[in-house]
This record gives C-alpha cells, structure tokens and sequence, in this order.
C-alpha cells in the first residue's frame, strides 16, 4: 500500500504530488494504491487501514466484490462512495501470475484472461485495488514515482497533473485501454496465418478444433468491450446527473471535461470492438471460402469424370453391340471391319469432344462466365453442321446454287 498526495499551490496556481502529508496545507485529494495481495492476506487489516488513512468505511458486500476474483465489470454509486471495478484484458506485456504458484487462479477462457481492478471513489480520495504485475498501471506509478522527485515547482510542466480523484481514475483505465489498442497488430498476424492455413490447397486443414478456439476468443474480446462500455456509460451517466466529486469555482468546466474523457475512452474501447469483429468476419470468410474452394475442387472432379463417362459411353455401347455372341453379325467376316469400327469410334469421339468444347464443358474456352451467362438459346444446341460456315465452303455453295438456277 502506498499514499500520493496532490496539492494545489494557491498562489502560483500549480499541482505538486508528495508521498507524505505537508504540514499546514489540505489536500486536493489522496490517491491509495494497494495490491491484490494485501486485500486478499489480510481484508480486516486493509479496512482497517483504509478507515484510519481516509476515514472511509467500506460496505462489506463492496469488500466481496473487490476480493472477487471473477466479477464483471460494474459501477456502483453510494452515499460516501462510488465503486468501479473494471476488467483488464491480460496482455502478453503483464506479468500476472498465473501459474499453479499464484495466490489465485485466473480463469483463461479461449486462451484469454482477464483480471480485475477496482476504483473506490470519494471527492478526496481515490483507492485502487490492483494485481502486481499490472504493467499499465505500474508503469503509471513509475511515472509518477519520476514526477515525485522533481522540485515541486516543476512537477507540473511536462504534463499537467490530475486534479480530481475522478480525473485520476479515467487516465488510469486510459493506460489500461491503451494497452487493448497494441493487440491490433499481433490479432490481425493470427487472422493472416488462419487465412493462410485455410486457403492453401497443398494439403487438408484438420485443425478445426484451434480456429473454433481462435474465434471464441474473438467473441470474449467482444463481450469484455461490451461490459466495460456498459460500464462506462453508467459512470457518465453518474457524472452529468448528480457527481459531487468534482468541486471548486469551474465545476462546470471539470464536468464537461470529465465527460469528453469518459466519452473518448468509451471511444478507444468501441474501435477495439469494431476491430475484432472485422477480425471475426475475416475468419468467417475464409472458412466460406475454403468451403467454396473444396466444393469447386469436387465439382471439378465431377465435370471430368462425367466427360470421360460421356465421351467412352457410345464407345463401350458400340464395342458391346459387336461383342455379342449371334452366328450372323453385318460385318463380322468383313477384313477391314475391325479398321471401320475404329474410325467410327474416332469419329465419334471428335463429334463429343467438339459438342463438350462449344458448349464450354472442356478446358476455359474463350467466353467469360458473364457471357456465358447470356448466350443465346441458339447456342445452346451443338451445330454439327458447323463447318458449312467456313467463308471457302460458303463460296463454292453459292456457285452451286447459281448453277442450278441457270439450268
């Protein structure tokens, strides 16, 4: 547990932090710090030093919640205090325990997991209750830790200090939801790889077990957004409708700003949720795809056998005609009709082949589908008298016919 003191200079009008309460001066508020660790070892101890260190009695069902390990994100308003507990995503940054050594279990539900923090709120005071290994907000102190050992004069010039117990709880959860914005990058190589893993035709995909998981987790993504905007948004609510804990001359002014920091935050988290539903409709497409390039592959496979079945079934009806055993066969004795039979067959064969390649059944052809599409009913039908359009044959018909009539 430890204690921040911000101060207000009354006459050069700046902030200044201490770890120690300055004699002679009040405190704009304190800020309390505490680990997970001390509520959980020793929860009687920690009320008791919370009420000597800010005269603030906590509701006992309140305490619960926060010793809570799975509880959902919340806001809730009382007479003295105001209590937020919001769920933090763990993040390959944080070093939350988690192994079989830790004091509590996080649960990991699809391979995520998350973890609680809590913000007990007064016009002065601001306790919060975190786990260690909570990078954001470690990395928050430390910065604060840097502004404490500079001359008081100077704290407040690299950035301006916050000056209410609520404006010090939204910057908070701004590092915290900051942190969601780097997953981006490292969910969308996820997505590329099952993509990648579901487009390729060089072997089968089997593990639909895994991509069944990865979606999932998108899901969870999305419902832990949903939580903490809902949450959010009662905290606005709370803000513009009756919050005492904003106080001085520009109350009014503190207020609008308090709100457009809720509002941008509950912003951060709306594009993380947008981001992971793109995600989603990614993986969804390329598992439509992969569904559609394996029944494209099948139909292939159909079309091409069905042309082979179609080109050898007038063969294997003409070979069984002369294969059936009757004393009196036409041409049976004939010595050159084994040689007519194949060039029957032949020609045969090169009559189908060209009907399949006009009616576009072999290869690509040079028609697009779109004209394929809208051909005319005449094309439907294979002309096998289609060699009469060759311009010679059509000069030597129309001499013919000029013959005829002059005779």
């Amino acid at each position: 547990m430890q204690s921040y003191y911000f101060y207000l200079h009354q006459s050069e009008n700046y902030s200044y932090i201490s770890k120690t309460p300055i004699e002679n001066q009040e405190a704009e508020f304190i800020w309390v710090d505490c680990t997970r660790d001390d509520v959980v070892n020793h929860a009687e101890q920690w009320q008791k030093n919370i009420q000597a260190l800010t005269q603030l009695t906590l509701n006992e069902y309140h305490v619960r919640d926060i010793l809570n390990l799975e509880h959902p994100c919340v806001f809730d308003a009382m007479d003295d205090y105001d209590l937020l507990i919001f769920r933090k995503l763990i993040t390959p940054d944080d070093q939350i325990g988690m192994d079989e050594n830790a004091l509590e279990k996080h649960e990991s539900v699809f391979g995520l997991a998350t973890t609680p923090m809590s913000f007990i709120i007064t016009p002065q005071i601001l306790v919060t209750i975190r786990e260690i290994g909570n990078k954001s907000i470690e990395n928050y102190i430390a910065r604060t830790e840097t502004i404490v050992c500079r001359p008081i004069e100077e704290q407040n010039k690299p950035r301006k200090l916050a000056s209410t117990p609520i404006d010090l709880s939204l910057r908070l959860l701004n590092t915290m939801v900051d942190g969601y914005l780097d997953l981006r990058v490292p969910l969308t190589r996820r997505v590329e790889y099952w993509q990648q893993e579901l487009l390729q035709g060089h072997r089968r995909f089997t593990t639909w077990n895994q991509l069944l998981q990865e979606n999932m987790s998108f899901q969870q993504v999305e419902n832990l957004c949903e939580e903490q905007i809902d949450c959010l948004q009662e905290l606005r609510d709370e803000i513009v409708e009756n919050y005492t804990h904003l106080k001085g001359k520009k109350r009014a002014d503190k207020q609008d700003l308090m709100v457009v920091r809720v509002d941008d935050l509950s912003s951060h988290i709306e594009r993380i949720q947008k981001h992971t539903t793109r995600l989603r409709s990614a993986i969804q497409a390329a598992i439509d795809l992969h569904f559609s390039a394996v029944a494209n592959q099948t139909n292939e496979n159909m079309r091409i056998l069905a042309i082979i079945t179609a080109i050898f079934a007038p063969l294997t009806l003409l070979t069984g005609i002369y294969g059936m055993n009757f004393q009196e066969i036409p041409g049976l004795k004939n010595p050159f009709g084994f040689w007519v039979m194949l060039v029957v067959m032949l020609i045969t064969t090169i009559i189908l082949i060209i009907f399949f390649y006009r009616r576009h059944l072999v290869g690509r052809g040079e028609k697009s589908v779109i004209d394929m599409l809208a051909q005319q009913h005449r094309d439907q039908h294979v002309n096998l008298f289609w060699f009469m359009d060759y311009e010679p044959i059509k000069q030597t018909m129309k001499g013919v016919e000029k013959l005829t009539k002059f005779k």
